[in-house]
């Protein structure tokens, strides 16, 4: 079940020049689906990424903090499904650094210019024989247009794939930005059991990627929340193959630059929001803006003290207007000199509260009226200044708590 959210259509997905995306069958944890991916990028492209805050991180994602800020040019990506390799200590770092080898030996470079990645189940030993002998078909399928078979290889839990794309026009030559994502549940700030990847044929100075990758996760996964859990896994890279044909963007505060930068955040914030609309049970999308703050970080304190609480997300799922509960995350959110008679509280259109009360015009029909919709927003004025900030969630249902408990079964 999602909220909202359709599948994506493969000729909508535009290939970028300089990217090929291969998929295969590898058997990593179930036969007969698609679980390994690699993506071949040609000399010249450069890579950033950011990854969890989680300290007990996922060997893949040690691996790739490693050969990113090695010397080598990043020249590929491999990703599995099915086994996090988290969790497993020597072990599972000896596996992704083999997992890499495997697939430099087939392409002719270093091991340190490959990435991997890795999602599923933790503490679970990766299966790097099934991995290694998967990696001749994958590479005999790598084509430029594979997006949606990617996107389809790379989910757990999810129940639709999750890619998007978009073009724009720089100097007068055409560029592209297409990604896809992965995840449902455990998502969480900092960042989320996700896996995204962007990639865009602009010619962008590689020395502004981790910027922009930066920047692009602060406005987009760095955003939603499904369950207040942060996953060990979380990956999120940004790829420029720079082969466009336009004059290169030096800077992001350039006009380009500035240009290329809404192009990319439109296509990760349209991914960060389909992983909450594809949340673990998720009947419901929910936008939190927190208004009139003094800084925006006590606008997402606020947001997400609302976007995290069970007692709200489980109101939003039974279409209860019990929105007292709301009123009280904000009071919990760690804003130490909140004045209570300030809080404005809206509900799409309705105003349900006003200098910290009941507005004297709410009725309780009108917000189960909005409380019945598939999509809705809460928005909370603070009455403390002139800062906002929004961040995505969905509700709580019965069904997250058995998708969870049979997760492994």
């Amino acid at each position: 079940m999602s909220v909202n959210l359709q599948a994506p259509v493969a000729e909508h997905l535009h290939p970028v020049a300089g990217l090929r995306i291969g998929v295969a069958e590898a058997g990593v944890r179930k036969a007969g689906r698609k679980d390994l991916t690699v993506f071949l990028l040609e000399e010249g492209a450069a890579v950033a990424g950011v990854f969890t805050q989680n300290r007990f991180c996922a060997a893949p994602v040690q691996v790739c903090r490693e050969h990113l800020a090695g010397a080598s040019g990043i020249r590929a990506l491999v990703v599995n499904t099915g086994v996090a390799n988290a969790g497993t200590g020597a072990t599972g770092l000896a596996d992704a650094r083999a997992t890499c080898a495997a697939l430099a030996g087939h392409l002719g470079i270093a091991a340190a210019q490959v990435l991997p990645f890795s999602t599923g189940v933790i503490m679970e030993p990766l299966p790097v024989g099934r991995i290694v002998a998967g990696l001749p078909a994958a590479l005999a399928d790598a084509r430029g247009d594979h997006w949606l078979r990617a996107a389809q290889a790379i989910m757990t839990t999810d129940t639709v794939p999750k890619a998007f794309s978009t073009q724009i026009t720089l100097g007068g030559a055409s560029v592209s930005v297409t990604g896809i994502a992965k995840g449902a549940g455990m998502i969480h700030p900092d960042m989320a059991t996700m896996l995204g990847f962007v990639a865009t044929d602009a010619n962008i100075a590689p020395g502004l990627l981790q910027a922009a990758v930066r920047a692009l996760a602060d406005a987009s996964f760095n955003r939603v929340t499904v369950d207040g859990d942060t996953s060990t896994n979380d990956s999120f890279v940004l790829i420029a193959t720079r082969q466009s044909a336009h004059a290169p963007v030096t800077s992001l505060e350039s006009l380009d630059g500035q240009a290329l930068m809404a192009a990319l955040r439109t296509v990760a914030q349209q991914l960060a929001q389909a992983i909450v609309r594809d949340g673990e049970g998720a009947t419901k999308f929910i936008t939190v803006r927190v208004e009139q703050g003094a800084s925006g970080d006590e606008c997402l304190k606020a947001a997400y003290a609302i976007a995290h609480s069970p007692l709200v997300k489980t109101a939003f799922f039974a279409s209860d207007p019990n929105l007292g509960r709301i009123l009280a995350a904000v009071g919990y959110a760690g804003i130490a000199d909140l004045d209570q008679t300030r809080i404005e509280l809206y509900l799409d259109d309705v105003h349900v509260a006003t200098r910290g009360g009941r507005h004297p015009a709410y009725r309780e029909e009108d917000g189960q009226r909005v409380m019945r919709q598939s999509e809705i927003t809460v928005r909370v004025q603070l009455g403390r200044g002139s800062a906002a900030e929004t961040v995505w969630t969905c509700d709580l249902s019965h069904d997250y708590v058995s998708i969870n408990a049979d997760y492994r079964s």
